[in-house]
């Protein structure tokens, strides 16, 4: 499967007896009904190793592109109407800021790393707390309640699963938690958000602005609000999108298909 293609359906199912096993791109697995391929004892694969690097580096990009106005900057430089460049033309401080990293799984701790070069003050909300060894490499302070996070971030970066509890994880009570002054950032899934409340929020400066890899649909309808937004950044769902994580990937998926279909132990399979 590529980008959620094809569709893994009970009339593909059917039509397929002799399947064993389903390999998907990426990490996130919430387009396929687990409990449906295990009725008919298909397995299941993802690639949820070699993602992480570049997803991490991703994250760091948009949220520097969001904080220092770099497409606005660009369209600036580059406009045909532009007769010098404003003094009063302001970004936002990195270095020294407060990262608040939803989902500290490979990716977010990945991302928390790259944080520290910048030397921001780092907290982090997870289903499990990293043990303290791993919290004092990088200098990340735990949060049990995401509420703490969203009050005290200056970035908020969200890399979480899509699950039925991080379904629209992020709506309007926690938009209005955050800082005037903070960034939402999204390397996860569309769906963690939802894009109604951040339409309002951003449109009424309940939050400065948002940097978002991923939307729901992918891509918008091309008259969606988050697209005629300056004080939004959206790229095409390309966190992993470099020659050398993309070839991988396929690596990883072929060994999984040949795997399944010898009998043999599965790397990557999802139980």
């Amino acid at each position: 499967m590529w980008y959620h293609k094809p569709v893994i359906n009970e009339e593909l199912l059917q039509s397929l007896p002799n399947l064993k096993i389903v390999a998907s791109s990426g990490v996130g697995i919430d387009h396929l009904d687990l409990n449906l391929l295990s009725s008919y004892a298909v397995k299941v694969s993802n690639t949820p190793f070699v993602v992480s690097t570049d997803t991490a580096d991703l994250g760091m990009a948009l949220l520097l592109a969001s904080s220092r106005r770099l497409v606005e900057g660009y369209q600036m430089a580059v406009s045909p109407d532009t007769e010098c460049f404003p003094a009063d033309w302001l970004g936002a401080e990195v270095s020294g800021a407060t990262l608040g990293v939803v989902g500290m799984g490979t990716i977010g701790y990945k991302v928390a790393e790259r944080a520290k070069a910048f030397e921001m003050k780092i907290l982090y909300h997870n289903r499990n707390r990293r043990n303290k060894e791993e919290e004092s490499a990088v200098g990340a302070i735990y949060c049990k309640k995401i509420d703490d996070l969203l009050r005290q971030s200056d970035f908020v970066l969200l890399s979480v699963n899509l699950t039925p509890q991080t379904h629209k994880l992020i709506g309007k009570r926690e938009l209005e938690l955050m800082k005037p002054t903070a960034t939402l950032i999204n390397i996860s899934r569309g769906l963690v958000v939802d894009q109604d409340a951040l339409v309002e929020a951003l449109q009424n400066e309940v939050i400065k602005a948002a940097a978002l890899d991923v939307t729901y649909p992918e891509p918008l309808p091309r008259d969606h609000p988050l697209l005629k937004l300056k004080n939004v950044i959206i790229t095409p769902h390309i966190g992993s999108a470099t020659k050398k994580t993309r070839r991988l990937m396929m690596e990883n998926m072929t060994e999984s298909i040949q795997a399944g279909l010898t009998g043999l132990p599965i790397p990557n399979e999802v139980a």
